[in-house]
Order: structure tokens, then C-alpha cells, then sequence
């Protein structure tokens, strides 16, 4: 577990499932990530079962401290220990919590492990133009933008740019 003053992480459990699909059925979330395809329950537990088996992959269900709630799940993902570098993703799963600094805490959270834990150089994302709340909670943590690829996501009638971001380690530590 990876506690922090109101979020904490641990491990995604079966039982984490059905939050997961339910999240994934929300159109303003799957716009905010670009996600075109729904998803069934079947496939999601599938899809869990096999990021459990890749070495380069951590997820994490985000849970609220005072009451255990599951409020949202994270990732750190492609992990190149040659490299020493990894993407991240992360999710809320209800529009209730939004708003209240847990993004930007799991995100911090998620930070402390990749270069505490792991002794990774970056932590990367990629973020959609139009997602704005995203990008706010990442430049929070720290992220900082790297690049831009123009209109790279032509979705609900309009493109959005995606935004390249990043955080080394010394970032971290300063």
C-alpha cells in the first residue's frame, strides 16, 4: 500500500472489476481518454488478468482513506528498466470525487513509486487538449509539457491535440 494524506493505492483486486466497467461505460470519460470502444465485464476481467502477468505493467486501485472507497484506478506501464522510464495513465470512476485534489494525489502517489520505488528516471503520459481537468492535475504533480501532436484525435465532431508530458526524477526530488 502507498499511502497518502486522503488517497491511498494498493493492489487492483477482483472486486475492483465492476467499478472499472462502470467507469468505462461514462462518455465524458471515455472522451476525455479517446476511447472509441466500449467494453464488456468479461473483457475487462480478461484484460486485468493479463496485465497481473506483464513484468512492465503496475496497476492500482485508488481508494479514499477514511472509508476504503474505490474511487479510481492508475498505471505504470511499459516500464523500460533499460531505459529507466515508464508511461502512466490514470482514471477516476466517479464525476462525484472529481474536483477534490484526488487525482493529483494518486498521481503523486504514483510519482513516489515509480522513482522511490522502481528507481525510474520518467514517468511519461499523454494527454487529449480537451481534457482540461487532466491537464491541470498533471502540470500540479509536476508533469511538465514536452511536445504536441496536432489534432492527432478527430472525435464528437472536432480534433484535439495530443499533449506529450513528462517528469524526471531530479524534478521529483526538487
Amino acid at each position: 500500500m502507498i499511502k497518502g494524506k486522503s488517497v491511498y493505492l494498493r493492489p487492483i483486486r477482483d472486486e475492483d472489476m465492476e467499478g472499472i466497467y462502470k467507469s468505462c461505460q461514462d462518455e465524458e470519460f471515455l472522451y476525455m481518454t479517446g476511447t472509441r470502444k466500449s467494453f464488456t465485464l468479461d473483457e475487462i476481467i480478461k484484460s486485468y488478468n493479463q496485465f497481473n502477468e506483464d513484468p512492465t505493467r503496475y496497476d492500482f486501485a485508488i481508494c479514499l482513506l477514511d472509508n476504503n472507497e474505490v474511487i479510481g484506478d492508475l498505471a505504470i506501464l511499459d516500464v523500460d528498466k533499460v531505459n529507466r522510464k515508464a508511461g502512466f495513465r490514470i482514471s477516476l470512476h466517479n464525476k462525484n470525487i472529481l474536483n477534490k485534489g484526488y487525482g493529483t494525489e494518486a498521481t503523486k502517489l504514483a510519482q513516489k513509486f515509480t522513482f522511490e520505488e522502481l528507481k525510474l528516471n520518467r514517468l511519461e503520459l499523454e494527454v487529449f487538449s480537451h481534457n482540461i481537468r487532466g491537464i491541470k492535475a498533471y502540470e500540479k504533480a509536476g508533469f511538465k509539457k514536452e511536445g504536441v501532436l496536432r489534432q492527432s484525435l478527430y472525435m464528437n465532431d472536432t480534433y484535439s491535440d495530443e499533449i506529450l508530458m513528462g517528469m524526471l526524477q531530479e524534478e521529483y526530488y526538487q
